[in-house]
Parts: structure tokens; sequence; C-alpha cells
């Protein structure tokens, strides 16, 4: 009967050093009788090799589908060219829209930040932003990555930063951007943020600008409780808190949608290391703690993170990235692996333990859009241009092509500053312009036609490449100016 009862989970050992490590993890929740089914599966490295470009095969795919949860290894990506990272594939395509990166000070794991109480999560919007990954060559030598940040995307990551504060007891969620540099894409996050902590009375909430966050991590990290923030700042600001409390082989993650959940260790393959039964597993056995705790085996994990904590406490058997992997001390992956399993049932001495109570993760609204302005208009058009020209000849030119259309050009810049009309700025200008054209009539809203005509006439005699219309929603502009526009 028993066995009727188990939870399929599907796990991938991952590349390099994953395998060992999932072993380990794999091991210790067995030993813990918590109840789980495995589903072996691949991805990564040798599913690049067989000519899958996404690195997940559709087996992967369908056992994800069917079991919801996932337990993987860290996985091998090409660097700089080729395809994308499996890893981040896996995220996407199953909208796991929130990194939940925790961090803690280890007893017996000694860093310059020993004894400060370091505890802490990062919570990293994980689908969009930059990672969206949607990047073009818009001239031979410049290119260029979209940063998307949407409403809705923004109000699960920040709502469910909420829910983990009230399911771990914590009292406070910090949110950093750079919301004083792009107004409108980490603005966007920000006002999304505050919005949604008016539901939450109860946690303190409060907004810091993304390097001051970093340079307050390193100052006094102990004053954080859960930092939410956008993909890139999150991959950058939660890797520097995993150094704080001894490095990436105690930093645990969970990868949480609303449908699927994936947790995994966000060290990377180490493949120096792999096979020598030598590496820390730590990280990939905290990850399969996370992992127990969403699937309700809230007992199960107690123990395991306990018997780790007391293992750690005890220092009879630590691996060589705390110890030294040359010093004659280090422990063995599997003696740690068996170490922890026989310390359990004990509780820590020192380190202190937390109560978690079941995690809400928010549900996502069917509708496309969550913001309906009442009122919209097209004011303008940014048409981005590749010229070898000089601003004044260029701004010239374009000034002649838009007579007898319903736009007049405003300005022109150039990697993000006003080039023209010409304020005396020394600007090192590229061959990449971005050209702004206005309404004539301040009060119209241009159609597409009228932004054809334009876009006829300059195409004639220039290379363009992309275009943006100028939105307003609501009598606010949804777009920024230049550095130097007026």
């Amino acid at each position: 009967m028993a066995e009727l009862t188990k939870i399929p989970v599907t796990l991938i050992p991952g590349d390099g050093i994953g395998p060992e490590c999932i072993e380990s993890a794999r091991r210790i929740i067995d030993a813990v009788g918590a109840g789980i089914e495995w589903e072996i599966c691949d991805a990564g490295e040798s599913v690049f090799k067989r000519g899958i470009p996404s690195g997940v095969p559709r087996e992967t795919i369908d056992s994800i589908r069917r079991t919801r949860c996932v337990l993987k290894g860290p996985l091998g990506t090409p660097v700089g060219y080729g395809e994308k990272s499996a890893n981040v594939t896996l995220r996407k395509l199953f909208e796991t829209f929130a990194n939940v990166r925790p961090v803690r000070e280890m007893p017996g794991v000694p860093t310059p930040y020993s004894g400060r109480g370091i505890d802490l999560v990062v919570v990293r919007e994980n689908v969009e932003d930059l990672y969206a990954g949607i990047e073009h060559m818009q001239t031979p030598s410049v290119a260029q990555c979209l940063k998307l940040i949407s409403h809705k995307g923004s109000e699960k990551v920040t709502r469910l930063a909420f829910e983990l504060a009230r399911s771990e007891g914590r009292k406070s969620v910090a949110c950093a951007t750079k919301s004083n540099i792009m107004k409108l894409t980490e603005g966007m996050f920000k006002r999304t943020f505050e919005a949604v902590a008016k539901e939450y009375p109860d946690i303190q909430a409060w907004h810091v600008i993304v390097d001051n966050c970093a340079h307050q991590l390193v100052k006094k990290p102990e004053q954080f409780d859960i930092i939410v923030t956008t993909n890139m700042n999150g991959d950058i600001l939660s890797d520097l808190t995993s150094a704080l409390i001894g490095g990436l082989g105690f930093a645990p993650s969970a990868n949480l949608g609303s449908e699927v959940a994936i947790f995994e260790a966000v060290h990377g393959t180490a493949p120096k290391y792999a096979g020598k039964n030598l590496i820390n597993p730590t990280a990939v056995i905290l990850s399969g703690v996370m992992m127990l705790r969403y699937l309700g085996k809230f007992d199960a994990a107690a123990t395991i993170e306990n018997a780790l904590l007391v293992t750690l406490e005890e220092g009879k058997c630590r691996t060589g990235d705390v110890v030294g992997y040359d010093s004659g001390l280090a422990c063995t992956t599997t003696e740690y692996t068996e170490a922890i399993i026989a310390n359990f049932g004990k509780t820590p001495r020192t380190a202190p333990v937390r109560e978690y109570k079941p995690l809400v993760i928010p549900r996502p609204s069917p509708a496309l859009a969550t913001i309906h302005p009442t009122k919209r208009r097209v004011v303008g058009a940014d048409i981005f241009i590749e010229s070898e020209l000089l601003p004044v000849p260029l701004g010239q030119s374009l000034e002649a092509l838009a007579e007898g259309t319903a736009l007049k050009l405003k300005m022109i810049s150039n990697r993000g500053t006003q080039v023209y009309p010409d304020k005396g700025t020394l600007t090192d200008c590229v061959d990449h312009y971005r050209c702004r054209f206005i309404a004539r009539d301040p009060n119209a809203d241009l159609t597409d036609q009228d932004i054809y005509t334009l876009l006829q006439k300059v195409g004639a005699v220039h290379r363009w490449m992309h275009i943006e219309k100028l939105p307003e929603f609501d009598g606010q502009p949804g777009f920024t100016k230049a550095q130097g526009e007026d």
C-alpha cells in the first residue's frame, strides 16, 4: 500500500559533478523514508551531443509534465556560441517564474562573516528581463538585447516573495531595482512591488537601489530578510550572497511556477572534480530539502536539514572546499552522505532552526494583459538607422526627408545620448542612431500609414533596422528621453 502513495519526481543527474551530488541527495531522501519515486531523465551536455539544440529531450519534457516536480544536477552549456542554456530552457518551458535562493550561516564553515547570523533569501524573477534572450545584431558592430519587464511577471514574483516571508516567519521584503536609471522597465517592477506590498501589512516592505543593495550585502548582510528583484539583478546578487556563507557548494535553489517546480544547486558542473568522490553535495541536498517542503514533507525535510547542520557542527566530516582538497582532512562525498544519514534524529546545538509553513504560490490570471488604459495614442516613432554619417549631416538629411509627412525630426541619439541638434557634447559615435520623430500636430494620434509614409522616404536613402512607436497611455508617455533631450 505504501508503494501506491509514493510521489513521482523527475530526477536529472546532470553533468560533471552532478551525478555524484544527485546520488548523495537521493540516498539521503530515500533513507529518511520520504516516499519519493524517481523518474531518471537526461538534459544538458549529453543531449546537446545527440543533436538536440535545446539540450532537453522530449522524454524529459514528458516526465516533467507528469511529475510536476524536478530535482536536478548542474547542466553544461556551450559558452558564448551555439545552443541556449538547458537550465534556462527548463525554467522557461515550464514558466517557473520565481527563483528562490536561500543563504544562511553554516556551522563549521568559517567565513569572514561567521557569527553575523546571515539568514536571507533572494527571490529572483526567472523568465523575463534580459533573460528573454531576444538579441539582434542591429549593425555589423552594434548588438541589442531587449529587456522585457511585464506587469504580470512582476506581480507574480513580488507576491511570491511576500508569501514566502509569511511561510518562513520572516519580517521584511526588500525590492532591489535600478529604477533610477531604467524608469520604465525596472520602474515597472518597483511600482508593482509597492502595489502588492499594500496587501501584506504584516510584512515590512522597502526599496533599495540594486548597486546599494550589493554594497549593503557586503557591509551589513544581516539587515536583509528577503530580497526580491529582476532576473539579471537577482542572478548577480544571489551569487554574491552565496559567497557570504561559504560559496556555491552551500547554495540551494528552487525554481517555482504555478504548475511545476524545479530544484537545483546553483553551482556549475566543475568537470575537473567529476568522478573523484570529493565534491561537496550540500547545495543539492538542501535543494532536496526545499523540494520536500514544497511536497508537504515537512518532517522529512527537517530531519535531513537538522542532520546536515549537526554534521557540520561536529566538524568530523567536512569536504575539500571547506578544509582544502590537499589538506589530508577532507572527507569524501560518500562519507559526508553517510555521516548525515547517521545523524538523523539529532538537532543542532548552535544553528537556529526555522519553522516552516506551506507556501502559497500565486496563481496567474488567464488574461494576457493586466493593465488596460482608458486612453491611448501614438505621438511619434523612433527609427533606428545604420549610418556612417556624422550627426549633423544625418539630421539635415532626415529633416528634409520628413518634409510633407505627418512627423518631424525631434532629435537623434547615439548610444542613448542626444547628438542632434548639437548640444556641444563629446560623444564617441558608432554607426547606430536612434532618430526620434514626433507628430507635427501635438494633439494627433498617428496612424500606421503616417509612419509607413515616413519610413518609405527614410528607407529610400538610409538603411534602417528597427522602429518603435512612441505610445502615450492615459496622458503619460510610454517612452523615455535620451540623455540631454529636452
